[in-house]
């Protein structure tokens, strides 16, 4: 079987550089049109063609979002986009609408993914779609193991089964949600979603009598939450993953910090590269995970009705602050970094790289600016300046710090 793809978020340029330095092997994003993130920053036609040129350059794959559930208008100019992508060399279209898939097929050579949006739970569509040219399926959420294994058994070697890994689960069914057109006006299935299901909520409900009854919901000193559904997070069963037939483990996160696409995608390459080799990681992952914006984790649908659990969760946390990203490598002691956060002399920094510099920590000391000129703290957005440290640093490495518990 194919080794395990580890695919990342790309929002924007810099993220996918991110994810590229801390070892995706392919990543994802969405033009300015016809995707289901319309938040992120996403790429104009220029953008792209320097994210693949650059992807390739380093031996990622790069997917395009096509993903949006398409009305008659939406079709104009998408011929024109397919084509586009086709001549650029993008690996792949994620698609979950059948008439921009018949698109895809008619007027590119494009690779065929089909989006979890589509809702592919059963080896009956599944063998629908690849009857139709899909290369790749992209499940939906709501399976356990046995159903994925199944599905792939159904479909063949050829055919990759891709599946979420790590991320924000939202409360509908595989995000076909019409919480945020009600409320908002804004259509969650053309990227536009206020991810309602994010704000705090009380529920009430009229009886026969015209009188309202509340539910009692868990609640924290920050409200109740009752549709903010925890992250999923599947760090520790890569094996289980391999042994379903998974062949690409995808991060969610296009919308996601800098920071949480580092984070993320360097816990999850170790922890796939640490299967491989049969090794112990060297680390606990959930204790890094938690270093990045998260809710609490859960395994999702993977283990079956047997293990459901309540999937609830509260706002986000992170224990970690990010302070600067590394610009030049350690040179003579010192490094060049870019300020993001904060920080003086005397703090201590943690190193997120993809080096053995990970998770070293060390106590600024010295920090000069670009004119070496002495500081004691650096505050300035993006200020550029050279800091002492003893470890071997990487452009693209993170610094981070450890937030105040109190």
């Amino acid at each position: 079987m194919k080794k395990l793809e580890l695919l990342s978020p790309a929002g924007d340029f810099e993220k996918m550089v991110t994810a590229i330095h801390f070892g995706a092997d392919a990543v994802y994003f969405g033009g300015k049109r016809f995707g289901l993130r319309a938040f992120s920053s996403n790429f104009d036609e220029k953008e792209i063609i320097k994210a693949v040129n650059y992807a390739h350059k380093h031996n990622v794959k790069v997917y395009v979002t096509v993903n949006i559930l398409a009305h008659n208008d939406d079709f104009n100019g998408m011929i024109e986009y397919l084509k586009f992508l086709d001549q650029n060399h993008v690996d792949g279209v994620i698609v979950s609408d059948f008439g921009i898939a018949s698109l895809v097929k008619k007027y590119t050579s494009l690779e065929l993914h089909v989006s979890t949006q589509a809702n592919v739970t059963n080896i009956y569509s599944a063998k629908m779609w690849v009857e139709l040219g899909a290369k790749r399926l992209v499940l939906a959420r709501e399976l356990s193991f046995k159903e994925i294994k199944e599905i792939k058994e159904a479909v063949g070697d050829n055919i990759d089964i891709e599946c979420f890994g790590h991320g924000a689960m939202c409360i509908s069914y595989s995000g076909r949600c019409l919480l945020s057109n009600y409320l908002t006006g804004r259509d969650s299935n053309k990227g536009e979603c206020a991810q309602i299901c994010r704000w705090n909520f009380a529920l009430g409900i009229k009886n026969d009598n015209d009188e309202t009854i509340y539910f009692p919901f868990e609640e924290d000193n920050h409200g109740t939450y009752v549709l903010n559904s925890k992250d999923l997070c599947m760090i520790n069963y890569i094996k289980d993953i391999y042994e379903a037939g998974i062949t690409s483990l995808k991060i969610e996160g296009r919308m996601k910090s800098n920071y949480y696409v580092a984070t993320v995608t360097n816990a999850y390459r170790r922890a796939i590269d640490n299967f491989y080799k049969n090794e112990k990681s060297s680390f606990d992952y959930i204790d890094e995970l938690k270093k990045t914006s998260n809710r609490d984790f859960t395994t999702g649908f993977y283990f079956g009705d047997e293990h459901k659990e309540n999937l609830v969760s509260s706002r986000q946390i992170e224990a970690y602050k990010y302070i600067a990203i590394v610009l030049e490598p350690t040179k003579n002691g010192y490094v060049l970094v870019e300020h993001r956060n904060k920080f003086k002399k005397g703090d201590e920094l943690e190193i997120l790289s993809s080096n053995n510099s990970f998770n070293k920590k060390f106590i600024v000391e010295e920090i000069f600016d670009l004119n070496k000129n002495p500081l004691g703290e650096v505050k300035r957005i993006k200020e550029k300046v050279y800091i002492k440290c003893p470890f071997e640093l990487n452009e693209h490495d993170i610094l981070r710090i450890k937030k105040d518990e109190n």
